[in-house]
């Protein structure tokens, strides 16, 4: 699966100008826990977290401690360039799924910008990937149904079973269509595996 068929998609961007609370606003209201921030001509220079924002925007409660502790003689954050993170992480809309999720896992991050040059794409995130996971069998398997008869028109057919995103084909075994069947199954956005019933090994 490719990130494109995941990503969500225009990006949602904050500029590294903005006022920091303008940006806690915008993944407020958007729902999303990171943004790519780009300069004045839109090129990606970084990307902000709600842990970015959180940064500095908080002090003590005096009613949690016996001596109320002095305030904070840092500044607030202002601007967003002053909170982001400039070391950015990307992928192409043709990276795949699994090398996404294993940059997620190396860099901890909860989302990556998608580029196409120097273009931002879209933005791909944890749940996003999980919503593909969470897309009902029934839909699952219809889509699967729909590739190979866009495919095979004329057959051969393949009866098509999806249990928790695995798909499974049955019929006549044939080598190279199965192994055709196979990879259009992959393709299908929520397909985690493919079985082939029947089918010699």
């Amino acid at each position: 699966m490719f990130v494109r068929e995941v990503m969500s998609s225009p990006a949602v961007t904050v500029r590294r100008t903005d006022p920091v609370r303008r940006a806690v606003r915008i993944l407020h209201a958007h729902d999303i826990t990171a943004a790519p921030v780009v300069d004045d001509d839109g090129a990606l220079v970084g990307v902000v977290s709600e842990l970015d924002l959180l940064r500095g925007e908080f002090e003590p409660d005096p009613r949690a401690t016996v001596r109320p502790p002095a305030p904070s003689a840092e500044p607030l954050p202002r601007r967003v360039l002053e909170v982001m993170s400039s070391d950015v992480v990307t992928v192409s809309e043709t990276t795949d799924v699994t090398v996404a999720i294993d940059l997620m896992v190396r860099e901890r991050v909860k989302s990556l910008p998608v580029v196409n040059g120097a273009r931002i794409a879209g933005m791909v995130s944890r749940r996003d990937l999980m919503a593909m996971l969470a897309r009902p069998d029934e839909d699952l398997r219809q889509d699967v149904e729909a590739a190979l008869c866009e495919q095979f028109p004329a057959g051969p057919g393949w009866d098509v079973v999806v249990h928790d995103g695995v798909a499974e084909l049955s019929g006549p075994s044939r080598r190279h269509a199965d192994h055709i069947a196979d990879v259009l199954a992959r393709t299908v956005p929520g397909i985690v595996r493919v079985r082939h019933v029947g089918q010699s090994p």
